[in-house]
């Protein structure tokens, strides 16, 4: 009971932050902050919590849950395929939906074998229902819902809110981050086409 209660607060809270599903098309920037410092939400500070994920450093080590078959996933296990991860705030919101929309609609210009990879703190029925009624099926969908582990792993967790910030991160096949993009203000999208553009030089690289 406790726990529904926060998750409509929560939910509450979000959508008088991000406005409704018909809003403007939001706007896309590629400035960057780095992980463990702050973010706004519409020029509200939060700090981000966690020990920051650093380029040319190991993915950390930790479990999510898949949505699809509710086991466990480690993705500093999946070598041999570049990963793009795609952090989102919450799978409800329009802003989060454009970003998964766009890697959903748009992966198919990235090579074969690049594994295309949706986080979020929604819980992985969220996920899934998501998933179906927005017929991106072509994408992992992982949570972190239980304790936020990727999100204190990676200095990615807001204070307060305890949402993980927007960010794309990029992963090369030995598990090395190559790339990160953390929003600064989560109301506008990551630049997609650059992060499309890294992952295509990574995937080809010898």
């Amino acid at each position: 009971m406790y726990l529904n209660k926060i998750t409509l607060i929560t939910c509450i809270a979000l959508v008088l932050c991000f406005g409704c599903a018909k809003q403007q098309k939001p706007t896309t920037t590629s400035e960057s902050v780095q992980p463990g410092t702050k973010v706004t939400l519409k020029g509200k500070p939060y700090k981000l919590l966690g020990s920051p994920m650093k380029v040319g450093e190991e993915l950390p080590s930790v479990k999510f849950v898949d949505a699809m078959s509710l086991s466990d996933v480690d993705l500093s296990k999946e070598k041999g395929s570049v990963l793009f991860l795609s952090v989102v705030t919450s799978i409800d919101t329009p802003v989060c939906e454009e970003q998964t929309h766009y890697l959903g609609e748009q992966g198919s210009r990235l090579p074969p074998g690049v594994k295309r990879i949706v986080i979020s703190r929604d819980t992985p029925f969220a996920q899934k229902r998501f998933a179906g009624e927005a017929k991106l099926q072509n994408l992992q969908y992982l949570s972190d819902y239980k304790e936020g582990a990727f999100g204190r792993s990676s200095g990615l967790l807001m204070d307060d809110l305890m949402l993980l910030a927007r960010a794309i991160v990029i992963v090369d096949k030995k598990g090395i981050v190559q790339y990160i993009q953390v929003v600064p203000e989560i109301t506008y999208l990551p630049d997609m086409e650059a992060a499309f553009k890294k992952t295509i030089e990574i995937a080809e690289a010898k």
